[in-house]
């Protein structure tokens, strides 16, 4: 059974049917929230960054949100193919015990935990990521704004009902509770327009690294959000992929209007504009690119826009995904499950983690051999 499944926007099939798959036409590379079904894109990310674009020497923007963010960054480490072996087997054997009686454990203890881990993974790192020589990296967060401004027991659930019930309404109406806010090294433009929805871009620095880091994977409820991250507007910082899930950003509209002489970040699509600007590869575990986590049971959100025109998808095939132990991902729900039982929810990860080296080797043989038979409609 074939592991891997290959998806290509408009753009990039034309140009993958005239050019094929080369590392050199990569400029993005987005990094999706979902917690652990991120773990079976390891052997991808160790495949791509460790060998594939390692080849290449053109500048890299990598967007990231919740673990997406973490793999992201790992990705700027000197040998990532190392880190990404860490990230796996530290993700994979973290456990914090539930009280007596509880499934999951406090918030409060899960966020100091967490944000130790951080800092022992990128511990006397930091500087090889924010100065990588050819990858920026863009960290996704989700900033409250006013009843969400500050965590609180009651202000805190009532507003994320408001914005649940305005993003129903609007997508867009969503930004009176919630702004993305992206934390970006060296300075660089964001590789997308910023017109779909409330946007502000601050530095990433050595100070506010771990923090932005933490922010992104906080998940509210289950994380305390992070407050006051140094050189940001103050206020609460929780999981980017709040506001941005799958990152379903307008990627056509700044690496062709900012590279074709638009006017970047801010720039609008251009259907006319036949140039090649370079490609979206995403490694993803599943076909549709879900704007915001708020959108997760909007159907209707979920189709490809002209956003992804020029994105090449690497998602596992459905119905391989029903041969890994218990018919799927991991997922956060086996946090649940073997609340009682880590070392069996550890084996039953590392095992997906173990199967999933067959998408790398697939995606691998297809580039020495592409089958556009194999690309289908993104």
């Amino acid at each position: 059974m074939q592991a891997l499944r290959i998806y290509a926007g408009p753009k990039a099939r034309r140009h993958i049917e005239q050019h094929g798959l080369n590392p050199k036409d990569v400029r993005v590379v987005p990094g999706a929230a979902g917690g652990p079904k991120g773990l079976v894109l390891g052997p991808l990310d160790r495949f791509i960054f460790g060998d594939w674009l390692a080849a290449s020497t053109q500048e890299v923007h990598l967007v990231g949100a919740s673990i997406g963010a973490w793999r992201m960054a790992t990705a700027c480490l000197d040998d990532p193919a190392t880190a990404f072996l860490r990230l796996e087997n530290d993700y994979i054997q973290q456990h914090i015990a539930a009280p007596p009686g509880k499934k999951l454990p406090p918030a409060q203890i899960v966020s100091e935990q967490f944000g130790q881990s951080l800092k022992d993974f990128y511990g006397g790192r930091v500087q090889q990521v924010l100065q990588h020589p050819r990858y920026r990296l863009h960290i996704v967060t989700s900033r409250g704004r006013h009843m969400l401004r500050r965590e609180h027991g009651l202000g805190t659930p009532l507003g994320y009902l408001g914005a649940f019930l305005t993003n129903t309404l609007h997508r867009k109406a969503m930004g009176a509770w919630l702004e993305r806010v992206v934390f970006s090294s060296q300075d660089a433009a964001l590789p997308f327009a910023t017109s779909d929805y409330r946007t502000r871009q601050l530095p990433l620095t050595e100070a506010n690294f771990n923090p932005a880091l933490q922010a992104s994977c906080s998940i509210p409820f289950m994380l305390k959000a992070v407050h006051n991250i140094p050189g940001a507007p103050p206020g609460a910082y929780w999981d980017g992929g709040i506001t941005d899930y799958h990152l379903h950003l307008n990627y056509a509209s700044d690496l062709i209007a900012g590279r074709e002489g638009g006017t970047g970040a801010t720039g609008t699509f251009d259907s006319k504009n036949t140039a090649s600007p370079g490609l979206v590869l995403y490694p993803h575990f599943q076909k549709t690119v879900v704007p915001g986590w708020l959108d997760k049971g909007l159907k209707w959100r979920h189709g490809a826009t002209h956003f992804l025109d020029n994105m090449v998808l690497l998602a596992p095939d459905p119905a391989w995904i029903k041969t890994l132990p218990n018919g799927k991902l991991p997922d956060r729900n086996d946090f649940v499950q073997y609340t009682r039982d880590p070392q069996g929810r550890m084996k039953v990860w590392n095992a997906a983690v173990a199967a999933s080296r067959q998408l790398a080797e697939e995606f691998q043989g297809w580039l020495e051999k592409p089958d556009m038979e194999r690309v289908a409609a993104l």
